[in-house]
């Protein structure tokens, strides 16, 4: 029976923890933040990725004759090809609405503000994500479980997706300065990366027994500081001087 307390709950359970997340890395950009309107867009884009993403994952695993409840049957090549086929999805749509609606804005004027962008758009897609695996449980009265597969999917999900989609927001955000084609063509690279690392992630949460999960997610949170070192870079790649003097002089 549906429960409109459970869906209110999943939703809570589901968003806070990703609005702390956005808030630290909108810290990133703190010197010259960008408008808000622009990041609620960026999120709300990413929440729209899921309703799109669902489906076509559905339809993948029907072609493949998969049974999705359960996957730890699968042998390790057919679950990789699935895997792949899956975070693929994830990833294009994760950036694509983002890539060629916002990044054309005015405001989109330094490197840094591509890994913004793209992590937030990540960032609704994961609290929407969230959202929709808790309510099964929360809806059948099962507190303790959602609050469990919450904080798994904070420290697990939430994580992946914005390690897979800062790959492909630093591909492009060092192709910034060169042009949209340099930047399609880097972030084809950074999206094919994104995507083998997305699928390695979700073989390892299905093959791994739980005793060994918290390797996995260490792997992540490594992943994760690689990445936070990476963004450091980013922020102080240089305007050439053709930019300033085509872009700057005449602002």
């Amino acid at each position: 029976m549906f429960s409109l307390n459970a869906l209110l709950f999943a939703f809570l359970i589901g968003f806070i923890p990703i609005l702390i997340w956005l808030g630290f890395w909108l810290l990133q950009d703190r010197k010259r933040p960008e408008p808000k309107h622009l990041i609620v867009g960026a999120f709300l884009l990413g929440m729209l990725a899921v309703v799109l993403v669902i489906p076509l994952q559905g339809f993948i695993a029907s072609y493949l004759n998969i049974d999705i409840g359960n996957l730890s049957a699968l042998n390790i090549p057919l679950l990789f090809v699935l895997f792949l086929f899956w975070a693929g999805i994830e990833e294009v749509f994760k950036v694509l609405f983002v890539f060629f609606i916002i990044m054309r804005k005015t405001a989109v004027d330094e490197p840094i503000d591509i890994p913004i962008y793209f992590i937030t758009a990540a960032l609704g897609f994961a609290a929407l994500e969230n959202a929709l695996f808790l309510f099964g449980p929360l809806n059948d009265g099962q507190m303790v479980q959602g609050f469990i597969t919450g904080n798994l999917r904070f420290i697990g999900a939430v994580l992946i997706h914005t390690l897979s989609t800062a790959i492909v927001a630093s591909a492009v955000a060092f192709s910034f300065y060169k042009g949209w084609y340099a930047r399609i063509r880097w972030g084809v690279v950074g999206l094919v990366g994104a995507t083998i690392v997305h699928a390695i992630f979700n073989i390892a949460l299905v093959t791994t027994s739980s005793d060994y999960l918290l390797v996995v997610f260490a792997g992540v949170w490594v992943g994760i500081v690689v990445m936070l070192l990476m963004l450091e870079y980013i922020k102080t790649l240089q305007r050439p001087a053709w930019w300033k003097k085509i872009f700057i002089n005449k602002k």
